[in-house]
């Protein structure tokens, strides 16, 4: 069977609107697409030797070039094509994007000394509209910038044409601009928080500079995404793997909103899902135009992980059994056509689906694998979506907003919070124990304070006295965090109060266990999920 032909509704604004990000591998460059969308203007992320043709086509009103962990001076890497020097609109190099610029214009690079990671301090020696609104301490004849550094090569001459923006000791030229050709370079990353005023430079070369008035909004997105799937789908009927998850949840209303009841959900309970999801799932879209089917598998997966404890087996077994409980009950529908995920953006960059300079980070469960084993063409209306964009449209769509700010939950549920063998009991008490977390989280209105929050059922077990008996019962860890981005993350720094009310809680209601700890590491060197 060939794979399924996509279908990409890629509702976007007209090419005065959009802005095109060259990707040369770093590691904050959808935080680059993220910034400028906040600022309301569209933007899309492809690799840094995209083809001339492909720029051509897109017709971008601006482009901003990434930063890469590659050194401009290596043989072979990458360098800016000419397509996008012939476009004639305004361009900002990002750290390598400012090196490459330099080199390819006719400036000179070298290796730095010192290097430069971290935070960092440049003087403003001179006005631009890329530094308006930068404001100036006092006492001070120029203005000085906190920035986030993070380079070992420099610019050491600059291209002819271009003048000092911006520098200091260490990087003499930290910025660099022709303001004839309006051709920016930047050696620190505004796109981070460690640059404070870095959301205001990006908006100068947005809005100063490159004149966009910034119309990306998602009631836009909604009636423009609607006709586009009323258009491919014509009269097909669709289906929908229907989880819980925000994705699937906005991807569903969305169908709803464009076909109505011509829209199949199957919802697969694995039982590995958090209390009461599916229960859940069902009120939520009770008064929805379609007939939600759910297909109870929960023995079938409990069986399938017997004896298991290597998570990434527990992720294969879980993966390869919902596809065959999923194709079964499809196979059950008739005139079904299309296929619907809630495949997101940083699904496909992550997936290498962009073909860039970044490493694969994962291959992800929305691109590739379920859509290969069933014959229907593929619909992704939300592929061009970050997962703050995907919340907002879910609010435009009337969704309730304790669905919308749900938390990130692992693909294959619980199984992977459960430390070791995953038992009908094991997934029972620790669905338990991360309800009363969740709860307490609620109710003291802390929960909005963290960006992921759950338990972990331990394989240790430790002593306790219970009613003057002995037990020798499991561990439950908790883990909180806070994030801008789920690149990095520091523990939720939650009172010592409040932890003791949610282990009391968790020790006097959950039978079977009689330790609670708090996981205070932060990611690196942990990963937010402990599998």
């Amino acid at each position: 069977m060939n794979p399924p032909r996509p279908i990409r509704p890629e509702v976007v604004p007209a090419p005065d609107e959009r802005v095109l990000i060259l990707d040369y591998g770093s590691q904050y460059t959808q935080l680059i697409a993220r910034r400028v969308r906040e600022l309301g203007v569209y933007a899309e992320i492809h690799p840094g030797d995209w083809a001339g043709e492909q720029i051509n086509a897109f017709a971008p009103r601006a482009v901003i070039l990434s930063g890469g962990p590659a050194s401009v001076l290596e043989a072979g890497s990458l360098r800016i094509p000419e397509a996008v020097f012939t476009l004639g609109v305004p361009l900002l190099g990002i750290c390598y994007g400012m090196q490459a610029l330099a080199l390819q214009l006719g400036g000179a690079v070298e290796e730095g000394s010192p290097r430069e990671y971290g935070s960092a301090e440049v003087e403003i020696g001179s006005a631009s509209p890329l530094f308006d609104a930068i404001a100036v301490k006092p006492g001070d004849d120029f203005p000085r910038l906190s920035v986030w550094m993070s380079h070992g090569i420099r610019v050491k001459a600059l291209p002819p044409g271009f003048r000092i923006l911006a520098g200091n000791a260490s990087t003499p030229i930290a910025a660099m601009s022709d303001e004839r050709r309006m051709w920016y370079g930047i050696q620190f990353h505004p796109e981070v928080r460690h640059t404070p005023l870095g959301v205001v430079i990006l908006k100068n070369f947005l809005e100063k500079i490159a004149k966009i008035k910034g119309q990306w909004r998602m009631d836009r997105f909604v009636d423009g995404a609607c006709e586009r799937l009323r258009e491919q789908v014509h009269t097909g009927r669709v289906l929908v793997a229907l989880s819980g998850g925000v994705d699937s949840a906005v991807l569903t209303a969305l169908l709803a909103r464009a076909i109505g009841d011509r829209l199949s959900p199957i919802l697969v309970d694995t039982g590995l899902l958090r209390q009461g999801e599916v229960a859940g799932i069902r009120e939520t879209f009770a008064s929805f135009p379609f007939e939600l089917r759910v297909v109870d598998a929960q023995e079938r997966f409990l069986d399938a992980l017997s004896g298991v404890a290597d998570p990434e087996e527990k992720r294969r077994r879980i993966g390869r059994l919902f596809i065959d409980v999923f194709a079964e009950a499809a196979q059950t529908l008739t005139g079904i056509r299309y296929l619907a995920q809630g495949t997101i953006y940083p699904d496909v960059i992550e997936s290498a689906g962009l073909g860039g300079a970044a490493q694969v980070i994962k291959s992800h469960h929305n691109v590739g694998g379920l859509p290969e084993r069933l014959p229907f063409e593929l619909v992704e209306p939300l592929r061009l979506l970050f997962k703050d964009e995907v919340r907002a449209l879910g609010r435009e769509l009337g969704l309730p907003e304790h669905l919308i700010r749900r938390q990130p939950f692992p693909g294959p549920g619980l199984a992977v919070r459960v430390l070791g063998p995953v038992t009908a009991e094991s997934v029972h008490l620790l669905r338990q124990a991360d309800r009363i977390f969740l709860d307490e989280l609620e109710t003291s209105g802390r929960e909005s304070a963290t960006s992921q929050a759950f338990a972990v059922l331990l394989p240790v077990c430790s002593v306790a006295v219970k009613g003057d008996q002995r037990a020798y019962e499991p561990v439950v860890a908790l883990r909180a965090v806070v994030t801008d981005d789920f690149m990095t993350a520091h523990a939720a720094e939650l009172p010592v109060d409040f932890l003791a009310r949610v282990a009391n809680r968790i020790t006097n209601e959950v039978p079977g266990l009689s330790r609670v700890v708090y996981d205070i590491t932060g990611k690196p060197p942990a990963t937010i999920e402990w599998e």
